[in-house]
């Protein structure tokens, strides 16, 4: 089974079991398209330092210091389609990754002292979406999609200190922390397959 077929799979148990106003609000969301000015191959990272669960930071540096890493954000613990792609990405991506010295690290707006995913790799807070925002990944969340979440009992700026969601996305950086590849979802039940990530890395 492919991630994509796993994430439609989620997407239509949640249309099952959620308010259909609800629903239909969050659908319209992850189909109204995002912005088009994301970060692209060939442009060059700042280094940042971001705590992780437990607070311990990790750089930008450290992760690059070795080999390539590859930097997954995500919405947030919150998100299911998040966690089913992590675990994914655990499972079938981080073996092999360590074969060829890369690094996986997962990023999200979510505050480093509350729930983080059980994962065998770095997860760091980038808890105002600074980073996020740099590459273009940062949006505000509008007033219908805040009152859908709040319905579900997501607040957002409880978890992730502001109103805003970071569009999904995988970025694969080099040592001298230029992007060497980057895949970037608006729609958030899509994600880039495991396959797709290791191709782009056995490329460099």
């Amino acid at each position: 089974m492919t991630l994509d077929t796993a994430l439609t799979g989620v997407n239509d148990h949640l249309r099952g079991v959620l308010p259909p106003e609800v629903f239909d609000v969050l659908e319209a969301d992850r189909r109204r398209g995002g912005a088009t000015e994301f970060a692209g191959a060939g442009d060059k990272i700042e280094d940042f330092t971001l705590p992780g669960a437990g607070g311990t930071p990790t750089s930008l540096g450290e992760l690059v210091a070795d080999g390539p890493a590859v930097l997954v954000f995500y919405r947030g613990q919150w998100c299911p389609y998040c966690n089913l792609t992590l675990r994914t990405y655990q499972q079938e991506l981080l073996p092999e990754l360590g074969k060829l010295g890369v690094t996986l690290a997962a990023i999200s707006p979510q505050r480093p002292d509350g729930p983080a995913p059980d994962l065998a790799f770095p997860v760091l807070s980038d808890v105002g979406s600074t980073v996020a925002r740099g590459l273009g990944l940062s949006y505000p969340v509008s007033d219908v999609v805040r009152q859908a979440m709040e319905t579900l009992g997501t607040d957002l700026e409880a978890v992730n200190g502001t109103w805003e969601l970071v569009h999904p996305a995988v970025v694969v950086v080099d040592r001298d922390r230029v992007i060497r590849y980057v895949d970037v979802h608006p729609d958030f039940v899509t994600r880039t397959e495991p396959g797709d990530i290791l191709e782009a890395v056995k490329s460099l």
